[in-house]
């Protein structure tokens, strides 16, 4: 009696059947979305406290500058601050009727990872009034000179 599937003639099958391989690979997907936690975009940085000793800089309420120095050091109207001082900064300058401006200065080989702290902390402050200055000293930048 002949099968439906095809002919029984004793030869072997050379199909494989791929419904136990695609089984096994779905599971194996559901497991690894179950197992794979939620990922959460967030920059958690450890701030350290204001020294209580230390007078921090004054806040100007026209306008503020941030210049950040090769040498890691953030400097707010020219004196030297941390990165706690800074958002201190910022939270006193925001408290003012009209805000002032902050303008964001980082010297040539400043790092960049310290840019991109500074920037985070004035971004989650909520300063309003901010501007990038100095770029005029890079106008000829790769001209060799």
């Amino acid at each position: 009696m002949a099968m439906a599937g095809g002919s029984d003639d004793g030869s072997p099958m050379m199909e494989m059947n791929m419904t136990p391989l695609i089984d096994v690979l779905l599971v194996l997907l559901i497991m690894f979305i179950i197992t794979i936690p939620v990922a959460t975009h967030a920059i958690n940085i450890d701030l350290p406290a204001p020294d209580p000793n230390s007078n921090p800089p004054e806040v100007d309420p026209i306008t503020n500058k941030i210049v950040l120095t090769p040498d890691n050091q953030i400097l707010w109207n020219g004196e030297s601050i941390t990165q706690g001082g800074l958002v201190s900064n910022l939270q006193q300058s925001m408290a003012f009727a009209v805000e002032p401006e902050l303008q964001f200065e980082p010297e040539a080989n400043a790092s960049y990872d310290l840019s991109a702290q500074v920037l985070t902390l004035i971004k989650a402050s909520g300063v309003t009034k901010f501007g990038f200055v100095g770029n005029e000293k890079y106008r000829q930048f790769g001209s060799g000179a």
